[in-house]
């Protein structure tokens, strides 16, 4: 079937559309996303990014010659859909545009704007249904984690890219909004909030790294999975620097043992302890087994994640429930007591957990009180040369009580 045409960003720019110069309190939808997204917007730089010195350093470490037409830079860096997919006015040089995340515009362009016209009725011509939180997760994590095209390897990270992490409540909360989530807007849409989108954020954080483990990088003819896959930290630190104990570790790993990434594994197991603890000793069983299988051949990784996937899929109600207040704080208290309990022991680890607790503490509206502790815990996790998971322990330790 003929794939609908990505018309490019100029075709949602016009002033009487979305390139109003400043909000319009009297529309249902503010009018001036296009500005929002060209002034304060990253992904409106993420072409230009592939011109800068950085990038002309890394593309020629590769041996790639250009970095602004390699299609595995592209990728990520821009609405790099087929040639003839591209509308009139599509340019690759808009960069992550409207249509990267909002899907091809050609069907639903001149609907979605029409008055009586239902949203749903726009989603079935292909606008994609961002107000979702596992699409929008998706959508993200496509490019923030990779798919079975694009993927920030072991080479790219070496020749200097940086490393990709991701966390749906906090890239949202920190993206420039350009829409209103008002009475309208969940009349006509609805909304996730707080937890569950924080919660429905690292399940798909989760769903995403097993998919990746499954696909093409883990493909026939390789004897282990892509380096990216494993904890960086556990080698790129000075020999001298000895952070290896079994707690740390787990389960039956051995010192030198190659470690894959688990960080959102690590938060998974205390959301399962609140909201299904008989489900708890299960998953940690999996996620053992994940451990062990860093050391193995493609065959065991594969089990290990087809393990953890069955387990995701078995909960997948979880995305579709409501979760309160009392499910937030008591998540947020055992993350602290998580790392408080030296069991963030590796960088990955530790980030994803400062950024889960601060994510709750906005879900709660209490972290102006707590400020002191966040910005206590965040000093941790600020880069990972000057990270000392003793420390972090001890400090997630002394805070706690604020919590």
């Amino acid at each position: 079937s003929v794939q609908p045409r990505h018309l490019g960003v100029a075709s949602c720019a016009a002033s009487a559309c979305h390139g109003k110069i400043a909000r319009q309190p009297s529309s249902d939808v503010d009018l001036n996303e296009y500005r929002t997204w060209l002034l304060s917007d990253r992904h409106a730089q993420a072409f230009r990014i592939l011109q800068s010195a950085k990038s002309t350093a890394i593309a020629s470490r590769l041996g790639i010659a250009d970095a602004s037409t390699a299609g595995e830079c592209l990728d990520c860096h821009t609405d790099n859909v087929p040639t003839s997919q591209r509308g009139e006015k599509f340019l690759l040089s808009d960069g992550v545009g409207c249509e990267a995340c909002h899907g091809a515009a050609q069907a639903w362009i001149g609907s979605h704007s029409k008055a009586g016209t239902l949203h749903a009725e726009n989603v079935a011509r292909g606008l994609v249904p961002l107000e979702q939180a596992p699409v929008r997760a998706a959508v993200c994590l496509a490019c923030h984690a990779g798919n079975g095209q694009r993927f920030v390897t072991h080479a790219l990270i070496a020749a200097g890219h940086p490393r990709l992490r991701f966390e749906l409540e906090t890239y949202t909360a920190n993206m420039p909004a350009h829409h209103r989530v008002d009475a309208d807007y969940r009349q006509r849409k609805g909304a996730v909030d707080g937890i569950n989108l924080w919660l429905i954020g690292q399940l798909e954080n989760t769903r995403a790294q097993m998919r990746l483990l499954e696909g093409r990088w883990l493909a026939a003819g390789r004897l282990q999975p892509e380096f990216a896959f494993y904890e960086c930290f556990a080698c790129h630190r000075p020999v001298e620097e000895l952070r290896w104990t079994q707690q740390r570790a787990g389960g039956e790993a051995r010192p030198g043992a190659l470690r894959l990434q688990h960080q959102s594994l690590a938060v998974l197991t205390v959301i399962t302890s609140v909201i299904e603890p008989q489900a708890l000793p299960e998953l940690q069983q999996a996620i053992a087994a994940y451990a062990r299988c860093g050391s193995g051949d493609v065959t065991e990784v594969r089990q290990a994640t087809a393990r953890l996937t069955a387990w995701l899929d078995a909960r997948s109600s979880w995305s579709a429930r409501t979760y309160d207040r009392a499910a937030a704080a008591q998540i947020r208290r055992l993350l602290l007591q998580f790392a408080a309990d030296d069991q963030g022991s590796d960088y990955t680890v530790a980030e994803q957990l400062v950024l889960g607790i601060d994510s709750l503490s906005a879900t709660l509206e209490d972290a102006g009180p707590r400020s002191n502790a966040l910005d206590a815990l965040f000093a941790e996790v600020r880069t990972p040369a000057t990270f000392d998971p003793t420390r972090f322990a001890r400090t997630a330790a002394r805070v706690r009580g604020d919590f």
